[in-house]
């Protein structure tokens, strides 16, 4: 698995939460890009953990009805696919590299993505709201494939509201699904609502971390509270959940 380095400091001041929006970046630069590779909770997670990638929300693509709930869509009765619609500085990363890194992150070859019915909302697709967007992901698809000795079975399908092809945000509770694991992380941060969970930018990037392996996360966990202006309130409970791990991989040793 490959892991991309996490941005760099954030501008905010310790009292107060600016740092939790991307908002100091001009409009200009920041893109969309919308990807569904499975469980949209590992995505998010995975997404979150590249540099450029400055927001993640959960939520569901294409269907029939608007403003889906959970419990339908995951019963096969609704068309939509779990996705993640990612918010990217264009001037950090591209289109290109957040489609190469799409197949790195799960196994578009799996059959499961063929089947018709109940759980048909796990699929592997890439949703394009250009035809740039749309050649660039065939582009890498291709290149994927050549490397590959298996048929990969992402669609790559248009998506605009002309064509009723929506992203409508996933409840709460599948928002940040790693970082709420951890609510008195959350509880530092100030992190309530589904809003609020879909524009913090410190969000996507805990998210990314703390979705990690034990040891990973004690690598990675410091770096971030370092590079990012947090409140201290969170670091504190950085520090926290960091002896908390050590110990807890010191026991599954001795």
């Amino acid at each position: 698995m490959r892991y991309f380095k996490l941005l760099g400091q954030s501008k905010a001041q310790d009292s107060d939460n600016t740092l939790l929006t991307a908002n100091n970046i001009p409009a200009e630069f920041l893109c969309h890009a919308i990807f569904a590779g499975d469980k949209f909770h590992d995505v998010e997670a995975a997404y979150g953990r590249v540099e450029g990638v400055v927001k993640t929300a959960t939520g569901y693509c294409g269907g029939n009805i608007r403003k889906p709930p959970y419990r339908e869509v995951s019963e096969g009765r609704t068309g939509h696919t779990e996705a993640v619609k990612i918010t990217y500085d264009k001037r950090v990363v591209s289109y290109t590299s957040l489609c190469d890194f799409f197949w790195e992150i799960h196994d578009p070859t799996n059959k499961h993505f063929l089947n018709f019915g109940l759980s048909t909302h796990l699929r592997s697709a890439i949703f394009c709201s250009t035809e740039e967007e749309r050649k660039q992901a065939q582009e890498s698809k291709i290149r994927r494939q050549m490397k590959l000795n298996r048929r990969i079975l992402t669609k790559i399908t248009p998506f605009s509201k002309e064509i009723n092809c929506e992203f409508f945000l996933a409840e709460n509770q599948h928002q940040k699904y790693y970082l709420q694991k951890y609510y008195k992380l959350c509880q530092s941060l100030n992190l309530r609502s589904t809003q609020q969970f879909v524009d913090s930018y410190i969000a996507c990037k805990f998210n990314g971390v703390l979705a990690l392996d034990g040891e990973l996360i004690l690598d990675k966990l410091p770096q971030l509270s370092t590079t990012c202006l947090l409140p201290k309130q969170c670091r504190s409970t950085c520090d926290e959940i960091i002896q908390d791990l050590k110990r807890s991989l010191i026991s599954h040793t001795s």
